[in-house]
């Protein structure tokens, strides 16, 4: 088993053990820093909260969030990812992995993604599921697109010294956690 698959497991077990229900207050680091930061219309990439991830949905709460154009990703035949149009309370559906995604109706590029974490590092990279769908999707439109902001959504301790990178892996821009933005 690679070492990527034994942190995998290991984070896994860690987050379902030590999760726990936030409220909207986790995402103020956030919310400040696109105020701040981005001056441009504001097209966020969220995901549908599952496995123990930190619930992103609270974000939803925050009246400046709900004003913001909203968008899912969706798992395509080819193992491609896309964004979607989404608002809250919208339908959803299961996809083959057990996830929750919108319709498909034009597909769009966020310009500032919330992305899933089982582990992170000091350096931003980030562990996912091991599927590759957010490395993937970010090689893919980050070419074209530098303006897209990424940030990993994680508890603090699912913070680990260094992670195994290679050349598929996408640095975020930041990580939040519930003791801040870095």
């Amino acid at each position: 088993m690679s070492q990527k698959n034994k942190l995998r497991k290991q984070y896994y077990k860690i987050r379902k053990k030590r999760y726990y229900e936030i409220n909207k207050d986790f995402f103020i680091p956030l919310t400040n820093l696109i105020k701040s930061k981005i001056k441009k219309k504001i097209k966020l990439g969220l995901y549908y909260p599952s496995n123990y991830e930190v619930n992103i949905l609270k974000i939803l709460e925050d009246d400046y969030v709900k004003s913001l154009n909203l968008f899912l990703p969706v798992i395509k035949k080819n193992n491609q990812m896309n964004f979607f149009k989404w608002k809250k309370n919208q339908v959803l559906f299961v996809n083959k992995f057990g996830m929750l995604e919108p319709s498909q109706l034009s597909v769009e590029i966020p310009n500032l993604i919330l992305v899933p974490i089982l582990a992170f590092d000091k350096n931003k990279f980030r562990l996912g599921y091991g599927k590759g769908f957010y490395d993937r999707y970010l090689h893919r439109f980050l070419k074209n697109f530098q303006n897209i902001i990424t940030v990993g959504v994680a508890f603090s301790f699912q913070k680990y010294h260094k992670l195994p990178t290679n050349s598929n892996d996408v640095k975020l821009n930041y990580i939040l956690t519930e003791k801040g933005i870095f």
